[in-house]
């Protein structure tokens, strides 16, 4: 006989439940057994102290079955700051890009982009970590522009001076 069908023999003839001592006191109950009669109440606090939407119900004694406790559904709320205020090097890095170093150009423009968002999201901490890395980036990039340009320049001298030498004007 399962457990259910005890239950349901239970309900119809009024039983008291079996005596405590058929069990060890230092024993801990069954957790896939159902306790059987009323619950107490201790000092005005309710019997189940679980709320009815956080309830499952499931087959007494089922033990390998387990029903799922299902949970109402949880509202996210997403608050924005007010907007931050760092600079976002954007026409900078574009003309970096354009006119200097197009690889670090490139990674200045990505980071001045999220500076740019980051600002309109109020990630005061984000906006500065990316207006830096911004500002770093294009920097880089107009230093590299700088070194490749001064080094074309003397390579072309170099050369515009050895091609003169080798052909002396008449």
């Amino acid at each position: 006989m399962s457990n259910y069908e005890r239950l349901k023999d239970d309900s119809t003839t009024t039983q008291d439940p079996p005596p405590y001592a058929d069990k060890d006191s230092h024993e801990d109950p069954e957790p896939t057994k159902p306790l059987i009669g009323p619950e107490p109440r201790h000092m005005g606090w309710p019997s189940n102290a679980v709320p009815p939407q956080y309830q499952h119900y499931g087959a007494a004694g089922a033990g390998s079955y387990q029903v799922p406790i299902l949970q109402p559904p949880q509202a996210t709320v997403i608050i924005r700051g007010p907007p931050a205020n760092e600079p976002d090097y954007l026409v900078y890095s574009v003309c970096t890009m354009l006119c200097c170093c197009l690889p670090l150009g490139i990674a200045a423009l990505i980071y001045s982009m999220q500076t740019r968002e980051a600002n309109l999201n109020g990630d005061v901490i984000a906006a500065k970590r990316n207006s830096k890395m911004a500002r770093i980036l294009a920097n880089t990039a107009l230093g590299v522009g700088c070194v490749l340009i001064v080094v074309y320049v003397i390579i072309m001298a170099i050369v515009y001076t050895n091609a003169k030498n080798q052909h002396p004007p008449n």
